[in-house]
């Protein structure tokens, strides 16, 4: 579990800390984190492919996680909190509709409205009481409650969150099955202290398969209805540092990608993807 010392969420509310210029304006590598934690979670809905959905990013801030829906051809609504956080979005022009709302008072959106919903590094924040009025139990039954309300039955809601403890886990794990949320917790690479993440894996309606965490020796690709992951995802634990874009195989998978898409894509070549020596 994450130490509870110098959690963003225990030094100030979530509309304060994020007008940090730490939270407005990301470095290279927080970029890339933030667009690999959104790969995983849009995997982890298991979206039909090459079929373009609606979709709804929670605590969406400055639209990095929306950036990667708008690039898979989605179409998507980002709420958040912070409006320096949406203002930054905003000078970024990205694709997504953005609505200023707090998490604890519910989505408002009508029933049936999202194919699925994402969220990444947001959902523990509902776990502190930044105000007297604020009761946790409460106000993560009345968000998972309405947004089971404004998905479509059979999808799903993946949350990307960094739980301070086990209590933690539990009580927003109970919240949402209390609201009628089937699913649980799927953790990637368990066995270690810095690729380990959590992500909540929520069924609205339908119940499923719980996808197996990457990483997990014990994953049975046997098992009816389980996302099928690809084994290329593994090359973040080696990198040691390098970003694993730009080269060959990436370059192709996201032009083929584009042409599924119906955008206009050059002709693959046997240059394509192939590295340049440095200038001097």
């Amino acid at each position: 579990m994450a130490s509870s010392c110098r959690r963003p969420e225990h030094s100030a509310p979530p509309d304060v800390v994020s007008y940090s210029p730490f939270y407005c304006f990301c470095s290279s590598r927080m970029i890339e984190i933030q667009t690999q934690m959104s790969e995983r979670a849009v995997e982890l809905l298991n979206l039909p492919e090459g079929q373009p959905c609606f979709l709804l990013d929670v605590g969406c801030g400055s639209g990095l996680s929306g950036d990667y829906l708008s690039e898979e051809g989605h179409h998507w609504v980002g709420v958040d909190i912070s409006t320096a956080m949406l203002d930054v979005a905003l000078d970024r022009e990205v694709e997504g509709d953005l609505i200023v709302g707090d998490m604890g008072h519910g989505m408002p959106f009508r029933p049936g409205t999202f194919d699925g919903c994402i969220s990444i590094s947001a959902l523990q924040w509902l776990c502190n009481a930044d105000k007297r009025t604020h009761s946790p139990p409460k106000r993560l039954y009345t968000f998972f409650s309405t947004l089971y309300s404004s998905l479509s039955r059979g999808s799903r809601a993946v949350f990307q969150l960094y739980p301070e403890n086990s209590e933690q886990l539990e009580l927003i794990t109970t919240q949402a099955m209390k609201a009628g949320f089937s699913g649980g917790m799927v953790v990637d690479y368990p066995n270690s202290s810095k690729a380990k993440k959590f992500f909540l894996c929520l069924f609205a309606g339908v119940s499923g398969v719980l996808p197996k965490g990457l990483g997990s020796e014990t994953s049975d690709k046997t098992v009816p209805n389980q996302v099928q992951y690809s084994g290329q995802r593994c090359r973040f634990k080696n990198m040691k540092g390098k970003s694993a874009k730009k080269g060959r195989d990436w370059i192709l998978e996201k032009k083929e990608r584009r042409r599924r898409q119906g955008r206009e894509v050059r002709d693959d070549t046997k240059y394509t993807g192939r590295q340049r020596r440095p200038h001097f």
